[in-house]
């Protein structure tokens, strides 16, 4: 009997490498839901997507997770699983159309939860953020701290979380929160730092350096990310709700990772500016909850994952691997 598993979000960065890795089983049959929205480079988002569709057991539907009815056409059939990866993202956006993240990742993440509710699904997965946490000042920051989101980003996520603490035990589902830190790697996102990075280098463009670089990054390489989530779908949680940090645990500064750009690369183009409105100055996840769950983890030596993306990079935009 096939798997039938709904992943939102499938042509987002998470969602299409957690997506891909699950198509590598038959037995999975892989609804993936996506709007597709021009926030980032479309074209990106599109090639992620023909790379979903050579496999014949993945089924795309693009649709707006804020709406319920046309959502609601895709429950009716039997589903073991929900990956919950679809939400409006990025900080600075979310001061400038908060409307967006409402409708998103709020009465979105209402919509697939209560789906899962009247449909019966036993188990979702959602993604959210270390955003959550605001500009803590103890570190690493851990799942039982108080939370205090700094933008409405932040915000959203928190609620999310405290949706699925009612559901899951008013309904008796399982829901697990991934609160991810500055996920990378090779198809990452063009709006985070490392993919503008590499993209400035190479298109010999201006990069801006924020807050002079003294931001502090805790880097988690996507092929970590995708591990651990099939790790933690193994595992039967006794309570009802849970909630890990999804991080390496090894922050980066934003100086280190330029001097280790240019170590493999060259140097940049760089224009150093004052913090922005919105920004988090420093992320620094304990990872000690996962590991103790998963029993084990190595993760990815920050300039392996480096590398890698730089070189996913050049193939990607067809640029000679010799210099």
């Amino acid at each position: 009997m096939k798997n039938r598993i709904i992943i939102t979000g499938c042509c987002g960065f998470i969602g299409f490498s957690f997506c891909k890795r699950l198509l590598k089983n038959k037995n999975n049959t892989i609804i993936g839901i996506d709007i597709v929205n021009d926030y980032y480079d479309v074209n990106l988002k599109k090639n992620r997507l023909k790379l979903l569709n050579k496999h014949n057991n993945f089924y795309f539907k693009k649709i707006d997770i804020s709406n319920y009815l046309i959502l609601k056409k895709n429950f009716q059939k039997k589903i073991k699983s929900i990956y919950h990866f679809a939400a409006q993202a990025g900080v600075q956006h979310s001061i400038k159309s908060p409307k967006t993240y409402m409708d998103s990742n709020l009465n979105g993440f209402f919509n697939i939860i209560e789906l899962a509710r009247i449909y019966k699904i036993k188990k979702i997965f959602y993604a959210s953020s270390s955003s959550v946490y605001g500009d803590s000042k103890i570190f690493p920051v851990k799942e039982n701290f108080n939370l205090f989101p700094k933008n409405f980003y932040g915000l959203t996520k928190k609620t999310n979380e405290e949706m699925a603490e009612i559901f899951s035990n008013y309904y008796n589902i399982k829901i697990i929160g991934l609160r991810f830190f500055t996920v990378y790697g090779p198809w990452g996102r063009p709006d985070l730092v490392i993919i503008k990075l590499i993209e400035s280098y190479f298109k010999k463009k201006i990069f801006y350096l924020n807050n002079y670089g003294n931001h502090i990054r805790d880097f988690t390489y996507i092929d970590d990310v995708v591990k651990i989530i099939l790790k933690l779908s193994e595992i039967d949680f006794k309570k009802n709700h849970n909630i890990f940090n999804i991080c390496s645990s090894n922050p980066i500064s934003l100086k280190n990772l330029i001097k280790i750009f240019i170590k493999f690369e060259g140097k940049p183009l760089i224009k150093k500016r004052k913090f922005q409105v919105g920004d988090i100055l420093k992320s620094f996840g304990s990872n000690q909850k996962l590991i103790t769950n998963l029993k084990s983890f190595k993760f990815t030596k920050f300039e392996t994952g480096i590398l890698n993306t730089i070189k996913w990079y050049k193939i990607y935009n067809k640029i000679k691997l010799s210099k």
